[in-house]
């Protein structure tokens, strides 16, 4: 659904205004040579700019847009390298779609930091990252089957950081990092998400850290398709959704297979909650799917409360999954604590599990996948389990709105910290199972 010309319109004319009151607003490249030693500039919504982007218009690299509370309606976009926009109040600095606007904010410069706001109600994404060129309306796709992505015509956007956003009811993803590289994603909140609350997809490799985040109340937690390693998916929680998170190859991205994403400390759990959107697979009462990937790395992570199986390793279309090392994962009270059901005509090889288990698909699996030299169960008709039909499911945007969210720390008194560079390594040796509470202050469920 798109805007009608008349608000448009006044928005462009509030901005043109803006700039013409102060001189800070005459263009310049991101960058140029009068940047070179220049103090960052802090600029304050609404005291000196009356909307965001009239603030971001005038930005110029390591800028901080200091957003007041109050609610904004309006689509952000960020297209100045190394600027930070942060709300003063992460509760109370909310970037509205109404149901009616496509995007709350869209990155398409290098190094910018989105942090300790609230973006909600869009028909498409709460927060989009992406270095396509057609990705400005959230349609971020590399390929459609017959079209590859240019790397040249499109690099992938080198740099960013989304910490301490919530984001809630939005028609696709809560945040979305597309064709974007050296990233990190971190103590975000992401619920009522029609797809999934976080979703990395499409980079090669990816240099993307996510951390510490809580994604409960959408159709899938958090997903990762074509997203290769290093990759790390770390101390997360995923719980209440209809499926905890996905890792996986699609030929409707560019950059198959997927490859090389640590998957450590997170808690999956009870992903059975029938006031989410319904996801639009079918999908529901599974923890961890992995549907052709490969080389990924599964491990201390807990997995509980799934009424079909804890974790599930498949094949997508003809793309096999191989090489992944399942182990010293926590199950319990999973119908299925691992079920491998990849098909004939591509059954995959070279995956590895070891760790406690209890029922699996076949039952036999701890015994034929058992690391370090791993074979291959023989392919068959097998299935998941029957289980009672999926609820229904919520319109996204009647999901209920999450509980507040904890904040930033300074969050309206310290200076902007420009993005530098990707994040460190994670080795996943130090990374402990969770407890069963992980990260439970923060979820609406508070257990």
């Amino acid at each position: 659904m798109s805007a009608s010309p008349l608000p448009r319109l006044l928005r462009l004319t509030a901005v043109l205004l803006a700039c013409a009151a102060s001189a800070a607003c005459t263009a310049r490249p991101a960058g140029s040579t009068d940047d070179a030693g220049r103090a960052p500039a802090t600029i304050r919504v609404p005291a000196e700019a009356p909307t965001i982007g009239a603030a971001l218009a005038r930005a110029r690299p390591r800028d901080l847009v200091l957003v007041s509370p109050g609610r904004y309606r309006e689509t952000v976009r960020v297209r100045t390298r190394q600027v930070t926009l942060r709300g003063t109040d992460r509760n109370q600095v909310i970037i509205d779609g109404e149901g009616r606007r496509g995007n709350g904010i869209v990155v398409t410069a290098p190094g910018v930091t989105v942090e300790n706001l609230t973006v909600r109600s869009h028909l498409q994404n709460g927060v989009l990252v992406t270095g396509l060129k057609n990705g400005d309306e959230g349609v971020g796709r590399g390929s459609d089957g017959y079209h590859r992505l240019d790397p040249a015509a499109d690099p992938p956007l080198d740099g960013f950081r989304v910490r301490y956003v919530t984001a809630a009811n939005n028609g696709l993803y809560g945040i979305y990092a597309f064709n974007a590289r050296r990233g990190t994603i971190e103590h975000n909140y992401a619920s009522g998400s029609a797809d999934s609350g976080i979703y990395v997809g499409q980079c090669k490799p990816c240099g993307i850290l996510v951390r510490g985040n809580t994604a409960e109340r959408n159709a899938v937690g958090y997903e990762n398709t074509n997203a290769s390693g290093p990759l790390w998916i770390v101390g997360n929680r995923f719980t209440g959704n209809r499926v905890g998170m996905t890792v996986g190859s699609d030929y409707l991205e560019a950059l198959t297979p997927q490859t090389g994403a640590t998957v450590v400390g997170n808690l999956v759990a009870d992903n059975t909650a029938a006031d989410t959107p319904e996801q639009a697979d079918g999908g529901y009462g599974i923890g961890i799917g992995i549907a052709g990937g490969r080389d990924n790395t599964v491990t201390r992570n807990r997995i509980t409360g799934h009424p079909r199986a804890g974790l599930v390793l498949t094949s997508s279309e003809d793309l096999p999954p191989i090489g992944n090392h399942v182990t010293a994962n926590a199950f319990a009270a999973n119908a299925l604590d691992a079920a491998y059901v990849a098909p004939a005509h591509a059954p995959g090889s070279g995956n590895c599990f070891t760790g406690p288990v209890g029922h699996t698909l076949p039952a036999d699996l701890a015994r034929v996948m058992a690391c370090p030299a791993p074979a291959t169960p023989a392919p068959g008709p097998r299935t998941l389990p029957d289980t009672p039909p999926a609820p229904p499911g919520l319109p996204f945007l009647d999901v209920p709105l999450p509980p507040d969210q904890p904040q930033l720390p300074g969050a309206a008194t310290a200076p902007a910290t420009p993005f530098t560079g990707g994040p460190a390594p994670i080795d996943p040796a130090g990374v402990p199972v969770p407890a069963p509470n992980l990260l439970a202050e923060h979820s609406r469920d508070r257990r």
